[in-house]
């Protein structure tokens, strides 16, 4: 157990941070940017002490806490990291500050006509990007279910009203009347008489609600899991490690029954969050009416906890019925991954299309997850990342030219490469990186899970394989009709990129090629961690199967 206290000082600091930021004076918006800003930064550097501080290939779970708190219940203040949990921190401690930079001025409009002078919405943005991420990571480190619980659900509140307090005011309806309206009406109307903040209001509770009702079907298979604990052991516990612990020494035994039943709840739960089809309906409204920013923090980290809880919680604590229901699992990730490229093709919001994507993009990752092989859940954890990464810099790149715009419809675009090269060229490498592009990092983690889940389901990997033709037709189409041919009318007096967007987009685009060319750092992280879930759910990498001209070949 650690003596300093260093995964609940980086969760902590962010959440000081957001108090810290929303006490600013309402006349010193700058101050509380920048003050905000510092708090993110000091985050990352907490989560790259952490990774310097994880032995790979050493205990399963280190820099562990735990302290009693609710002793009646059996619940502890429980936590730890293994190499999953270590890279995921360091993604969502790294994509921070880049979302802060990317909406420095997404407030500024309704800063300019507050209501009254106690109002701060800029203070409020930024208090709750920093209260998004202080949940994240502590849902990350926990190793108690049940703190794990009250994050996994509280989280959802602060995302509540960023989209739907700070939601985007963008057109969504291209050069008709109504954008006209908009973009010539006073800055008052934009931020509440315009038709749009009921779509905004709309996706924010549809988005509260699908997930509320995941929480509560997972509270009561916490609640199983405690009476089943209680049952077994003499004493309910919430305690993975103990769990764990008692299971490997013959101490616990659920009925198959049981178990099935409490996995249920958790996948559920986790299935609304990744999101998993059809489950999936809340991302394309959330992120469409999200801010750029905002969205990234969506998709990109609030949607991970989902995917890193099946690794961490189905997996690890219900193994046999994670076998069980594995096969209808594979079938509704790869109905994810087709169907979301196919909705992304037809789509004519630029947003409304990288949610679509994000839903096949996710399915690849819970088809590596539940192929049960070490290629597969190591490019699953390794897309988590990649993923998080090319969607930020690709939906970013995305909300500089919507802003530039006023409208989020792509036959509002065209010809932009002509007159903002630059913002043209970043698009087109977060473009290239979508449709995983051999160099880039998402080929590396959607390779390793098509390797993975070939080796042990060949139709269902030769399935997942025809999205990727797919991606190449929703990325270049969109990049053609945006940034090819004629230069539309609007488009002639659009500006480049700034010095500040291209301090969020460059590093991003680094990573990308780092991570494409070199993933080891990464790898040597999860690679241990995935190994040691596999051995909970009692699987191995099937045998390479010779046919017999190779035999005789061979002879």
């Amino acid at each position: 157990m650690s003596s300093f206290p260093l995964l609940t000082l980086t969760a902590a600091l962010p959440a000081v941070g957001a108090i810290a930021t929303a006490a600013v004076p309402a006349a010193r918006r700058t101050t509380a940017k920048w003050l905000a800003l510092a708090f993110s930064l000091a985050t990352l550097v907490l989560a790259g002490i952490i990774a310097t501080r994880f032995t790979p290939g050493g205990a399963r779970y280190q820099l562990t806490e735990s302290h009693a708190w609710i002793a009646d219940f059996g619940v502890r203040y429980e936590l730890g990291v293994d190499g999953i949990a270590v890279v995921l921190i360091g993604l969502t401690a790294v994509l921070v500050p880049f979302v802060m930079l990317a909406g420095w001025h997404d407030a500024d409009v309704l800063e300019a006509h507050r209501p009254n002078r106690n109002w701060r919405p800029t203070q409020g943005f930024f208090a709750l990007i920093l209260l998004v991420e202080a949940m994240v990571v502590i849902a990350f480190e926990s190793t108690d279910v049940f703190l794990f619980y009250i994050f996994f659900e509280a989280m959802l509140i602060p995302m509540y009203f960023l989209i739907g307090g700070f939601g985007d005011r963008a057109g969504a309806h291209g050069e008709d009347e109504q954008s006209k309206q908009w973009r010539e009406a006073p800055p008052m109307r934009a931020v509440v008489g315009d038709g749009r903040a009921k779509q905004r209001s709309y996706a924010a509770v549809k988005f509260l609600l699908y997930n509320l009702l995941g929480g509560l079907i997972m509270l009561a298979a916490v609640i199983g899991l405690y009476v089943v604990t209680a049952n077994q052991l003499g004493h309910g516990t919430f305690s993975l490690p103990q769990i764990l612990q008692a299971r490997a020494v013959g101490r616990m035994h659920i009925s198959a029954v049981a178990e099935r039943w409490i996995f249920l709840g958790f996948f559920f739960a986790f299935a609304v969050k990744a999101p998993l089809w059809p489950l999936h309906t809340w991302l394309p409204n959330a992120m469409g009416e999200a801010t750029a920013p905002v969205a990234v923090l969506i998709t990109a980290v609030v949607d991970k906890v989902g995917t890193f809880a099946m690794l961490r919680y189905c997996l690890q604590l219900f193994p046999n019925a994670s076998n069980w229901a594995a096969p209808v699992i594979l079938v509704l990730s790869l109905i994810s991954i087709v169907y979301g490229a196919l909705l992304a093709i037809g789509q004519r919001d630029i947003k409304r299309l990288v949610a679509y994507t994000s839903i096949s993009h996710f399915g690849f990752i819970i088809l590596g997850i539940f192929a049960m092989t070490s290629q597969g859940q190591s490019g699953a954890a390794l897309y988590m990342v990649n993923h998080g990464v090319s969607t930020a810099a690709w939906l970013l790149v995305a909300g500089f030219l919507i802003s530039r715009r006023g409208s989020r419809l792509i036959t509002d675009f065209g010809g932009v490469q002509k007159v903002a090269p630059l913002l043209a060229g970043t698009f087109l490498v977060g473009s290239l990186a979508i449709l995983s592009l051999p160099g880039l990092g998402p080929f590396v983690s959607e390779f390793l899970v098509l390797v993975g889940t070939f080796s042990r389901y060949p139709v269902l990997g030769v399935i997942a394989t025809f999205a990727i033709v797919l991606a190449a037709l929703y990325v270049l189409i969109l990049y053609q009709r945006t940034m090819t041919g004629p230069v539309k009318a609007g488009i002639e007096s659009m500006k480049d990129l700034r010095l500040r967007e291209l301090v969020v987009v460059g590093p991003l685009i680094a990573l990308l090629i780092f991570l494409g060319v070199y993933p080891k750092p990464i790898t040597n992280y999860l690679n241990p961690a995935v190994k040691d879930t596999l051995s909970d759910v009692h699987k191995s990498d099937p045998a390479p199967q010779i046919n017999a001209v190779a035999k005789e070949t061979a002879k």
